[in-house]
């Protein structure tokens, strides 16, 4: 299931990296929990509908956002709390409050689906000593990390029967793919990509794609697909 979010416009102009606000809120809503330090099983989206404007953003008729999570208990009982805690408490950042919450049942994409990343996506390779690689979408081993973090998204949901066949691969054919450099906090950084991706494996694990993004850190604002 996803949750949109129509927002009211900024009345700060909104950093670039926006992403902490947007993080911050959703834990805002939720109180006292240990998501941060676990596997994200769920998705966070990007402000749409604002411009840039004097080295910021600017959203004068208001921003949509979702936020979406599987449809099994643990992700239906997320959403429901961050409902309706973003009604009585609606502030999100630089002046937008949530103005109204609309709920989208996960659709039906069958066995194959091309996703548009709504968000860069972060790949986490494996460490190697001090370093902590990032992964990008023209590298050779990005679709088997793609699809690993799924796999393991699967089997830590409860889904294990549809890990086998599941597979997440960035579209090949897409002539504009991009690579952003997303300041999180403090220096820390990630690089991240924005490219499509296709999704394949069994009807139920296409959707649960859907809901918990592609990649690494989809609950910091990474990853949603659209």
């Amino acid at each position: 299931m996803r949750l949109h979010f129509s927002l009211s416009p900024s009345r700060e102009p909104v950093t670039f990296n926006y992403n902490h606000f947007l993080v911050g809120a959703l834990h805002r809503w939720l109180g006292h929990n240990d998501l941060h330090d676990t596997l994200s099983l769920y998705s966070v989206g990007s402000l749409q509908g604002g411009g840039a404007r004097n080295g910021a953003l600017d959203f004068p008729h208001g921003a949509t956002w979702h936020i979406s999570a599987p449809d099994t208990s643990q992700g239906q009982d997320l959403l429901h709390k961050v409902a309706g805690a973003a009604l009585r408490s609606p502030d999100v950042c630089c002046g937008m409050e949530v103005v109204e919450i609309a709920a989208q049942n996960t659709p039906e994409f069958g066995e194959r689906r091309l996703f548009r990343a709504d968000s860069p996506i972060f790949i986490r390779g494996d460490k190697e000593g001090d370093k902590d690689p990032h992964i990008l979408f023209n590298d050779p081993r990005a679709n088997d990390y793609l699809t690993r973090t799924l796999r393991h998204k699967l089997d830590k949901a409860g889904l294990s029967h549809l890990s086998e066949t599941a597979k997440v691969s960035f579209d090949r054919t897409y002539r504009a793919p991009k690579t952003r450099l997303i300041h999180i906090k403090d220096n820390f950084y990630k690089k991240a990509s924005v490219c499509p991706v296709i999704v394949e494996g069994e009807p139920e694990a296409v959707r649960f794609a859907w809901c918990v993004g592609a990649g690494n850190l989809t609950g910091s604002g990474f990853g949603s697909l659209v």
